[in-house]
């Protein structure tokens, strides 16, 4: 999750809201209708005046049930909730602002409602231990977590990027590398997995346990999906990989890389597992440099088999980004369209693809973003909440903390369930003090950020 613009901002307009057309409408026609009332200056001769009496009786009687049509619609439309109001397409609403230490990456909606977000990576460095915020489904914040046992030296933030049938936390550390749990009923932390620094398979001659890359990366576990035997697929965002952690936890395996999917520095990130159970579909930043008649700068939208012995099967590319608009998080609706976050400095979009990788809309457009009054500032991830989309606006190289927030955007169609095992995996009690491990750090991911800015 890796905002890589240089550009900010800034935006002081307010959107304006119409007023309720039903209301207005009715009251339109009840003055009509008491205007229509007949006028005693023209009432006809007194032989008649009787049946003129009996006129003027109808009007009355019409006009006065028109007065209780109306009021009977007040009180209709005064019952109606107001998030059941009529919305457009991607109308867009701040729901919360991530507070200190920010630049909020994933968040989860769990089945409860309750939306958590882990803080990630500051680029310019601090050493605030990461958090977990926990948030009502209207945005009220309840409760946070402080995670523990972090390398405040290096740079540091946590993704939370699963959640098991008991309602405990999977989340995704950077330094170090590894899974923790976190029970959010109790606020007890416990150890999960790891991840480990692989060489490249061109410069140790491996078949396995390697990376296909050019570039020789730390790992930077980046979001997860559970398959149906208990394993946890993570995928790597520098590595150029995705990872099998073992049922119950453990030290992850390398399952898939590929030299498509070398993305440098913006390799594999998004990461869901499709209703058939057989499918995994991944997004990746940017395309590998070696692969032919491949834009290096445009990212990509996968689907990879898994087969029936576990190892990954058919490698197939759904679509391709425009350049530097960096494919991350996404999210899958319940008739199958995908709703890809760019987190990249051409894009700050949202868009909408169909089970086959076509695209069907993207929002907003660059005007529409000027216009907000919390804009599109490297969203990140996107997560349905009902008929909405929860999309992690990250703000990471403007660093606005007005930007950093929880935007609720309407799509009118409700998202596909997420697979979650029935049985809960088994984590360790304990985590165990950080020691600091012997990297190698020969690409860090400051220069990385530093880069992309460029």
């Amino acid at each position: 999750m890796r905002p890589r613009t240089g550009w900010q901002v800034q935006v002081h307009a307010l959107r304006a809201r119409r007023p309720v057309a039903v209301a207005l409408g009715a009251r339109q026609d009840v003055e009509q209708d008491a205007g229509g009332a007949g006028n005693p200056r023209n009432l006809p001769a007194p032989r008649v005046r009787r049946t003129g009496r009996l006129a003027r009786l109808a009007g009355a009687r019409q006009g006065h049930l028109w007065r209780l049509l109306a009021a009977a619609t007040l009180v209709l439309l005064a019952c109606v909730p107001a998030g059941a109001a009529a919305r457009n397409r991607f109308d867009t609403r701040v729901l919360a602002h991530v507070p200190s230490p920010g630049y909020p990456a994933l968040s989860l909606v769990a089945p409860d409602g309750t939306i958590y977000v882990g803080s990630f990576e500051n680029p310019a460095g601090d050493s605030l231990p990461s958090k977990v915020f926990a948030f009502t489904p209207d945005g009220r914040l309840v409760r946070s977590y402080t995670v523990p046992g972090q390398d405040l030296a290096a740079e540091h933030g946590v993704q939370v990027g699963a959640i098991d049938s008991d309602g405990l936390l999977y989340l995704l550390d950077q330094h170090p590398a590894r899974i923790l749990t976190l029970d959010p009923r109790t606020g007890r932390f416990g150890y999960y997995g790891s991840f480990h620094d692989v060489p490249t398979c061109t410069a140790s001659g491996r078949t396995s346990d390697c990376s296909d890359t050019i570039l020789d990366n730390e790992p930077e576990p980046d979001y997860g999906a559970w398959g149906t035997d208990g394993s946890l697929y993570v995928t790597d965002y520098t590595q150029g990989l995705i990872w099998r952690v073992p049922p119950g936890g453990g030290n992850a395996e390398v399952w898939f890389t590929d030299p498509v999917i070398d993305g440098g520095l913006f390799g594999p990130a998004g990461l869901v597992l499709k209703p058939d159970h057989r499918t995994l579909l991944f997004s990746s930043g940017t395309n590998g440099p070696t692969t032919i008649g491949s834009d290096p700068t445009a990212g990509g939208f996968y689907s990879l088999g898994i087969r029936p012995d576990g190892r990954p099967g058919e490698l197939r590319k759904l679509w391709q980004s425009a350049p530097r608009e960096a494919p991350d998080g996404f999210a899958l609706s319940a008739a199958g369209n995908a709703y890809m976050t760019l987190v990249g400095p051409a894009a700050n979009q949202i868009v909408e693809l169909s089970p086959s990788g076509q695209e069907l809309a993207r929002y907003p457009s660059p005007l529409q973003n000027l216009t907000m009054t919390v804009p599109f500032d490297e969203p990140s991830s996107a997560q349905f909440a009902g008929q909405s989309l929860i999309v992690t606006n990250q703000s990471y190289l403007a660093g606005d903390t007005s930007h950093m927030a929880l935007l609720e955007v309407y799509t009118g169609e409700a998202g596909m369930p997420i697979y979650v095992p029935a049985k809960p995996a088994a984590a360790q009690p304990r985590v165990t003090k950080h020691r600091r491990s012997k990297h190698r750090h020969r690409h860090k991911r400051v220069s990385r950020r530093r880069a992309a800015a460029r």
